[in-house]
């Protein structure tokens, strides 16, 4: 089995014809592995920007690459023809450090092409998922890659960071301090149309209270003093795209502020609340409220 780290630069440009933004790639670079984790070639090339003519200024800052490149390289198809014959192995494993390089290609690819696939993706490991895991870091964080090497003592003052080669190098060095067969195989994924539908899903906040999603044992407030259920006395209010009440702990005597916050996942809905000490607002902070519920909804004492 071989091993295919790839990482994509690309410039924020208007699509007049979708009239939108899209994240167009400038540049592929791409390290090749084989199964002893031995590096066995490399790929780099500069695509030719088609909407974007110009680079933004951070990007030609944190990059280094210029107008000039991005004019002078090879259009996005006949780019990914020749990145497709170079990792056209029957048996290997695309790595990228998080999955957003593939939302990136999946965009390109629509709009330069008509699909919403990538043609040489067989099977694929989100390196930062895994690395996050071996590290035994918090799913809820995003470690960067930089931030992965230091933790390893991988010096990135050696890389070329911000390009594509580069930062290639850099997570095929990371992979081989972390890499364990057996772990591995748990979030290896093959790319397959369930594949597709979760990496395209886009996750939301729910904000519709008579939702069928919301579990309403969520939004019971217990008191974080006493632990006791406490009593609802305002209604629902949407705040930041999180539920806000009014509860009142019968037992301590005092009002508490509770929030809670539904997030709809591929597979899950995701909960986070908080309890706080209830503090009166100004007058020109409740307008701003959106009120969304009524006695409906009241909990049984």
């Amino acid at each position: 089995m071989n091993f295919i780290i790839l990482d994509l630069e690309w410039n924020n440009a208007y699509s007049k014809k979708h009239k939108s933004f899209i994240n167009e790639i400038i540049e592929i670079g791409a390290v090749m592995l084989d199964s002893n984790l031995n590096t066995i070639d490399s790929f780099s090339l500069f695509v030719k920007a088609q909407l974007g003519k110009k680079l933004h200024s951070r990007v030609k800052e944190l990059t280094n690459i210029t107008n000039e490149d991005i004019n002078t390289g090879t259009p996005f198809s006949k780019a990914m023809s020749a990145f497709r014959k170079w990792s056209s192995k029957d048996n290997c494993v695309v790595l990228t450090w998080g999955d957003t390089d593939l939302r990136v290609l999946i965009e390109n690819f629509h709009y330069f092409n008509g699909i919403t696939v990538i043609p040489f993706l067989r099977k694929y490991l989100n390196l930062q998922k895994y690395a996050q895991a071996f590290l035994n870091l918090s799913s809820a964080e995003q470690v960067g890659l930089q931030a992965a090497a230091e933790m390893l003592e991988i010096n990135v003052e050696e890389y070329s960071l911000h390009r594509a080669l580069g930062d290639s190098y850099l997570t095929a060095d990371i992979f081989k301090e972390i890499y364990n067969p057996q772990m591995m195989k748990s979030y290896l994924c093959v790319c397959d149309e369930n594949f597709y539908r979760r990496l395209l899903f886009r996750a939301r906040a729910i904000t519709d209270i008579e939702s069928p999603l919301i579990d309403k044992n969520e939004m019971r407030c217990i008191c974080e003093k006493c632990n006791r259920s406490a009593e609802r006395i305002t209604d629902w209010k949407v705040v930041g795209k999180s539920f806000r009440a009014i509860f009142f702990c019968p037992h301590c005597e005092r009002k508490l502020r509770f929030t809670v916050k539904f997030r709809e996942f591929y597979d899950r809905i995701d909960v986070r609340s908080s309890v706080v000490p209830f503090i009166e607002k100004r007058p020109e902070e409740v307008e701003s409220e959106q009120i969304v519920f009524d006695d409906s909804f009241i909990q049984s004492e």
